[in-house]
């Protein structure tokens, strides 16, 4: 079984940073809803596990490898031991700006709310002296940040930080479409969450796109100009 680790986190603490924090996004490919972003810090600085709890920690792995209900069994166990933030972007913004920038930009949501909830819990600012790092799941850092970062290819199989962030970002995520799925039920988003699979294709043919839509992906255009052409 293939299990992500704390080896670069304590890689970088032994640099002297501070803060450092995994991120990833869930949501690019499906053709409705938010693209969600979500970021996760361990709370303890010296990234130990403690030998009572290796086998939840064991579970915090790529969100892909870990079933529906084993991710919403570790969501609380995550929260309760990293400290979390959550960015999203809605259908909206996306069609605005493109699935890449609104990726980006829940990504930079994600970091923000994490600092602001840190701050919260320990009632402080962050001092000048301290130090932040973004571990960023992919080939690419978020553009446009003030933060130093480090892109991981596989990180979310990798890194537990980044692993921690994309089962929260995925459980996250899939409770919205689930919620979704009771306003829109003809759609069948809790079963697929909003990807294009031959049940929502056949939906968005039949009853054409509803509000949460992503008007600028093509079957959700192909779909509103057939329903233009039928009226």
């Amino acid at each position: 079984m293939e299990t992500s680790t704390f080896i670069l986190e304590k890689d970088f603490a032994n640099q002297g940073f501070t803060h450092i924090i995994g991120t990833d996004e869930v949501g690019r490919g499906p053709l409705c809803g938010p693209v969600l972003a979500c970021a996760a810090m361990f709370k303890d600085i010296n990234f130990e596990i403690p030998a009572d709890k290796q086998k939840q920690f064991d579970l915090i792995r790529d969100s892909k490898k870990v079933s529906e209900k084993q991710r919403e069994e570790i969501f609380d166990f995550i929260n309760e031991h990293f400290y979390i933030g959550i960015g999203l972007c809605d259908h909206i913004t996306i069609d605005r700006i493109n699935i890449l920038e609104a990726s980006f930009l829940s990504m930079k949501k994600a970091v923000s709310d994490l600092i602001r909830n840190k701050s919260k819990v320990e009632s402080q600012k962050l001092k000048v002296e301290e130090r932040i790092i973004i571990l960023v799941d992919g080939n690419k850092v978020i553009p446009n940040l003030s933060m130093e970062q480090y892109a991981v290819v596989g990180g979310d199989k990798l890194v537990k930080s980044i692993s921690a962030a994309s089962i929260v970002a995925k459980v996250t995520r899939d409770r919205m479409m689930q919620e979704m799925h009771v306003k829109y039920p003809q759609y069948g988003l809790d079963k697929h969450k909003g990807y294009g699979t031959k049940m929502h294709m056949d939906a968005l043919i039949k009853y054409g796109p509803c509000e949460i839509h992503r008007k600028s992906f093509a079957p959700v255009k192909k779909a509103l100009n057939r329903a233009t052409l039928a009226r």
